[in-house]
């Protein structure tokens, strides 16, 4: 049964490779979320029981919030959510899940899903820059949304620890949900499958005396 499922599969590939592509894409792409959603608590949960929760990370101010106060790309208050921010370290339990999966990702779009064989090297760095990037945008982005998604299941809704826990999972969807309309684009352009050479050109004249 399997070697006939990968039958269909290989010629599913040969009449619609866009498709089959993007399909393995998303298939692989939530498994690596449903990887962050299982490390964000553990590590949110241990780094929460340490004085880094305290310390505020806010860094790169930009405009200003409907109240009035400062924007911040990077906005994590000091003090457990939803009263605080979380402090650094909710900005470490995102930002360590997140450089994990990313990391898994990488080599598992490029070996299963494009079958890549162009230079490791410059692919990472271009994945490394994209991922720099969209790692601000999303940054910027969860200003907006992150503190009423916690008041609103925690406060509002009262499911206390409940409702902290399905927030986490809330803010990581949708950070999850913004790479991944950004990163398949990029892997098509830092992936690339080169052709292999031939038995014929690798073969080297011989000289006869």
């Amino acid at each position: 049964m399997i070697q006939a499922g990968r039958r269909k599969w290989a010629e599913f590939e040969r009449k619609r490779p866009n498709v089959a592509q993007f399909g393995m894409f998303f298939l692989l792409s939530n498994g690596v979320t449903v990887l962050q959603l299982a490390m964000m608590p553990l590590l949110k949960a241990a780094f929460n029981h340490t004085s880094l929760v305290d310390t505020a990370f806010q860094i790169w101010p930009i405009g200003s919030n409907l109240d009035g106060s400062q924007y911040f790309i990077f906005d994590y208050p000091s003090g457990e959510l939803p009263l605080g921010g979380g402090g650094l370290a909710y900005f470490l339990a995102v930002q360590i899940t997140i450089g994990i999966a990313q990391v898994i990702n990488f080599f598992a779009q490029r070996r299963i899903t494009f079958r890549a064989n162009n230079s490791v090297a410059k692919a990472a760095s271009w994945y490394v820059l994209a991922y720099i990037l969209i790692t601000i945008g999303a940054a910027a982005a969860q200003g907006f949304y992150k503190t009423p998604i916690y008041n609103l299941l925690i406060d509002t809704w009262g499911w206390g620890s409940a409702g902290e826990t399905a927030a986490d999972v809330v803010t990581m969807i949708i950070n999850s949900a913004i790479a991944f309309w950004i990163f398949f684009p990029i892997f098509k352009v830092i992936f690339k499958r080169e052709p292999e050479p031939s038995v014929a050109d690798t073969k080297t004249d011989v000289v006869v005396p």
